[in-house]
């Protein structure tokens, strides 16, 4: 019996680059992608009459390309090809996997939820929504994920079992949308930070992943052995794609990290700029 579970959880390798670029079509993501669409759906077309502010918008134009760009990442890079080639050849297709399941589509399906949605989905658990989403245990329970994944026998276990790659990006995902909310929180009860401390946030969150980024891009030799054993699409030696990889998430992430302080900068100096002028003409009509 168990060694039955044992060949149910095993993920066939590919051995020629022919195989890695089979096409093969995902049911199991495409199963969860369509979950997820259908809760929004349902919850925007039929608990908005319940839930949703009377006067109030449903859902902006806006949160719908912001909640369907996210959802589309994630079913893109958990499909073939790319999924199939981070899987069997290439450590850098399976780097974009991780890229976007922690940090590219959790702020853009969080952005893309109303507020009145979030709140249904998260009223039977909200208090353990409020500890997971404190910010420093959500850094560091996205960190210690991100650094996880990276452990090249947490890579390998991933390769060979599909069941444990399914559940460990799914877990991903999730740490990925803790580390996100104290920045793009769209519930009152669990507020935003204030921008000083957005900022400060995600300059840590900037900085972990070098580490991981750094042994990527700065060994001699392979880190996955692994990979060394799988065919190699376009003859890319499993060094090259190693450095590659390090460099995606190190240029890839802080990109987008970086973008999203200069962001919060620039929008905050613009408010205060805004009430500024407010209080000076306040001020003059008083006077006169």
């Amino acid at each position: 019996m168990q060694s039955f579970a044992i060949e149910l959880m095993a993920a066939e390798l590919p051995q020629t680059t022919s195989e890695v670029m089979e096409f093969h079509l995902h049911l199991d993501v495409i199963g969860v992608i369509a979950a997820l669409v259908a809760v929004y759906e349902y919850g925007i077309r039929r608990l908005a009459e319940h839930y949703a502010p009377r006067g109030e918008v449903v859902v902006t134009r806006g949160q719908r390309i912001a909640f369907y760009t996210g959802i589309g990442m994630l079913l893109a890079v958990s499909s073939w090809p790319i999924h199939d080639i981070g899987e069997g050849s290439l450590f850098i297709f399976h780097m974009v996997e991780h890229m976007a399941f922690g940090l590219f589509a959790p702020p853009l399906i969080l952005a893309g939820t109303p507020w009145w949605l979030m709140r249904v989905l998260t009223k039977p658990i909200l208090p353990l929504v409020k500890f997971l989403t404190r910010p420093i245990v959500a850094l560091f329970a996205f960190n210690a994920m991100l650094g996880l994944i990276h452990v090249p026998g947490v890579v390998e276990l991933m390769l060979r079992s599909d069941l444990a790659h399914f559940v460990i990006h799914g877990i991903l995902l999730i740490t990925g949308l803790m580390m996100w909310w104290p920045v793009i929180s769209p519930l009152p009860e669990l507020p935003q930070l204030s921008p000083f401390m957005k900022m400060g946030y995600l300059f840590l969150q900037s900085l972990v992943p070098t580490i991981p980024a750094s042994f990527l891009t700065l060994g001699d030799d392979p880190l996955y052995t692994i990979y060394e054993t799988l065919p190699r699409v376009w003859g890319l030696s499993a060094h090259s794609d190693q450095v590659i990889a390090g460099l995606i998430m190190k240029l890839g992430g802080g990109f987008l990290l970086w973008g999203f302080i200069a962001w919060v900068f620039f929008s905050w100096w613009n408010e205060e700029q805004r009430y500024g002028a407010v209080d000076r003409r306040q001020r003059a009509s008083s006077r006169s």
